[in-house]
């Protein structure tokens, strides 16, 4: 009999396709879940307090908030309106922000990828950049769109792990290359977050929650990318599904 595998939740977004809602996934976080983490994963629609979010996150055992081209809406962190025509997506935030304070407080794992980072952020009281390139002394971190995908999401610069770090124990090394696909940033870093890496010219890219009981984690970066082919993005999905899987079985005992 195979082995059960941890049931991971993916917050969609909502998207207009023609004339019509839908709530829609990538296909890589998806197969991230599946190869990576080991795990099954649930798409969740963008329902906020709808869904019945205590119930939900009852059946899950992890949690995986994606990248999407739409930014957080700024009043979340008490910023300046946003550009004209940047894409916002309201019943997303509805739904991932109070879902990343719930699953972290229930101690189970939870991963955040590019705006799912910038969501753990702004959950836990920080603030964004909304144009990093349009800041003093930081880089331009968005990719080239007129390129093919396998350049877009290919290595673009080095971040430099914490030497006491979670994530330097999973690369084994100081400093590993990732790609930057975000023109959003870190700003102020939420209450209760450690930093885990830096770019080069210090923009955080990645952090823990400090006190969390389980894994969380969360990267400005994306590892779900090809997630097989790379050492450290296997090693990282393999840490987040582990911990789904622990907390699995300790759910399952406590209910005896």
């Amino acid at each position: 009999m195979a082995a059960v595998r941890p049931l991971i939740g993916i917050p969609a977004d909502l998207r207009v396709l023609g004339l019509h809602p839908f709530h829609v996934v990538g296909d890589k976080y998806a197969r991230a879940v599946l190869d990576g983490a080991g795990g099954l994963p649930l798409l969740v629609p963008a329902l906020a307090e709808e869904l019945g979010m205590d119930e939900l996150l009852a059946r899950l055992d992890g949690m995986l908030f994606t990248g999407s081209a739409s930014n957080v809406e700024p009043h979340h962190y008490s910023g300046p309106p946003s550009a004209p025509g940047t894409l916002h997506d309201p019943a997303r935030d509805a739904t991932t922000l109070p879902l990343i304070r719930k699953a972290v407080a229930a101690g189970m794992p939870v991963l955040g990828i590019c705006r799912g980072f910038q969501e753990m952020n702004v959950a836990f009281g920080g603030t964004l950049h909304q144009k990093v390139h349009q800041v003093e002394g930081k880089f331009d971190h968005r990719e080239d769109e007129s390129r093919e995908l396998d350049v877009q999401y290919g290595p673009a610069h080095e971040v430099i792990l914490e030497q006491q770090g979670l994530l330097r124990r999973f690369a084994g090394q100081d400093r590993i290359m990732v790609n930057s696909l975000h023109s959003q940033g870190i700003n102020r870093l939420g209450e209760e977050l450690s930093i885990e890496a830096r770019a080069p010219d210090g923009l955080v890219e990645a952090f823990r929650v400090t006190r969390a009981q389980a894994f969380a984690v969360a990267v400005q970066w994306h590892p779900e990318w090809r997630v097989m082919t790379n050492a450290f993005s296997r090693a990282l999905f393999a840490a987040f599904g582990a911990a789904a899987g622990e907390y699995m079985h300790k759910k399952r005992l406590s209910h005896g």
